[in-house]
């Protein structure tokens, strides 16, 4: 007669099987909105124009010249503005932050106003240093206030952040409406990739070195999101940290600024979707925010484009509109789960 031992059960589900295999679907479909992008447009640029080889080259200087600097640029766009919620987020400690609910992207806007005004030949990468420093400033501002301000919930903390850029970005339309420059104002507010071609973009590529920054500091950034206290037990430099992620999101968001103007939500929606797939570990965090950030954007993208065929609508109308579904429902999801 045998004793019987109680034999283990698992419920569990393979799920890391499982993440790699949607890790590979997202790159994948990432891979085919890129190619997809390449081939949009009013003129004639696709596989046929381009392997029969027209006789003037039209076709080719094109994609060259526009099709591909667009893509990259968007592919890049979209991958920096995730990181650089996430990195916001963990600062704060706050799921429902990014830059352009905290302020930041106002202060930024401001800088790009001041550089037309003082000096308008400024070249794009002095603009580009100019709005890093004042969308740094502004990350400052709302850490300070938000530390100053007793918040007891989640939700309030992104409201005294739009409360604070709309006061910066009254005093922008402003000066902007004494000066005339109000249409400028209304193309940096408008983010689109219109105008992108060969030789106005590279500065996009700022924003993806502040991704591999980003990736680097991972671990620290995780260990900051669990409180100065902790982070500072475990030895580490909590305020240098800090500086750290402030110069990373002040940066990228100048760089796709000066570049396409202000694309809303991006930051806030993208992590927080990572977030319920594979939880708050940064570096886990990273590739996949970076990924589905650039598959949101190049979407969103083609939509644009195609919606009104031939005309174009800026890609900030169709990121609001997704992003700010998608905000909803995180809202009320959160609300839910909170009784």
């Amino acid at each position: 007669m045998t004793a019987l031992h109680p034999q283990p059960t698992s419920t569990s589900t393979p799920a890391r099987p499982r993440r790699t295999g949607a890790g590979v679907l997202v790159g994948v479909l990432l891979a085919v909105l890129a190619v997809a992008s390449l081939f949009i447009g009013v003129s004639d640029v696709s596989p046929v124009s381009l392997l029969s080889g027209d006789s003037d080259g039209t076709a080719a200087f094109l994609l060259v010249a526009s099709r591909i600097p667009r893509t990259v640029a968007l592919v890049l766009a979209g991958a920096s503005l995730g990181i650089a919620g996430l990195i916001m987020q963990m600062l704060v400690r706050n799921k429902f932050v990014e830059p352009s609910t905290t302020g930041v992207t106002e202060f930024a806007t401001l800088g790009m106003l001041g550089t037309t005004v003082v000096v308008p030949g400024m070249a794009v990468v002095g603009k580009t240093a100019v709005a890093a420093v004042f969308g740094l400033v502004g990350t400052w501002v709302f850490l300070r206030v938000v530390r100053a301000v007793p918040v007891r919930q989640l939700v309030l903390v992104p409201l005294v952040g739009i409360m604070l850029g709309g006061v910066v970005g009254a005093v922008t339309t402003f000066f902007a409406y004494r000066l005339d420059l109000l249409q400028s104002l209304m193309q940096w507010s408008q983010g689109s990739f219109a105008g992108v071609m060969q030789g106005r973009y590279e500065f996009v590529w700022i924003a993806g070195a502040m991704v591999v920054v980003a990736w680097v500091a991972a671990d620290r950034f995780s260990v900051i999101g669990l409180g100065e206290e902790f982070a500072t037990n475990l030895g580490l430099d909590f305020r240098r940290v800090v500086a750290v992620g402030m110069v990373v999101v002040a940066v990228i968001t100048a760089a796709v600024l000066v570049t396409a103007g202000l694309i809303p939500f991006l930051g806030l929606v993208v992590p927080n979707v990572v977030s319920l797939l594979i939880g708050d570990n940064v570096r886990r965090a990273i590739p996949w925010v970076a990924v589905l950030g650039a598959v949101l954007v190049v979407a969103c993208d083609i939509v644009a484009r195609t919606v009104r065929f031939p005309y174009e609508i800026p890609l900030s109308v169709v990121v609001g509109v997704v992003g700010a579904v998608l905000f909803l429902w995180l809202l009320l999801r959160r609300r839910s789960r909170a009784h």
